[in-house]
């Protein structure tokens, strides 16, 4: 088992593992969208701090969540190629943020994060 780092850090696992076990299909994907929104936030909070360490653990954390809402696109939707580029963008920002940190960017894509899990949430 990895170590963890803080009890903080800790709690989070649990909290998320329990939150995953007991999740139907539309409460993961909002969940991935609640992870995603945390890492970017935590990225951008930890590049104003100058903690290097845990600005690449969210950036990491973030890549993730984006890759776990790629999986799970139903690709028999119509939305389906449309949320298949926006992720694609997603993780393209993330990964340009691991070389030359936009916290502008991430903040924008943040934003747009929000609008998205907002239509999600309503379309349920």
């Amino acid at each position: 088992m990895h170590g963890v780092r803080s009890p903080r850090e800790a709690y989070r696992r649990v909290d998320f593992d329990a939150r995953v076990a007991g999740a139907d299909p539309r409460q993961l994907v909002l969940l991935c969208y609640e992870q995603l929104g945390t890492a970017l936030g935590a990225a951008i909070h930890a590049a104003a701090a100058d903690d290097n360490v845990r600005k690449s653990a969210s950036l990491t954390r973030a890549l993730a969540a984006i890759t776990a809402l790629q999986l799970g696109l139903d690709h028999r939707q119509p939305v389906a190629a449309a949320l298949n580029s926006f992720f694609e963008a997603a993780r393209q920002a993330v990964l340009d943020c691991v070389i030359a940190f936009d916290a502008k960017l991430l903040e924008q894509l943040r934003a747009d994060l929000t609008d998205l899990s907002l239509a999600f949430r309503q379309a349920g």
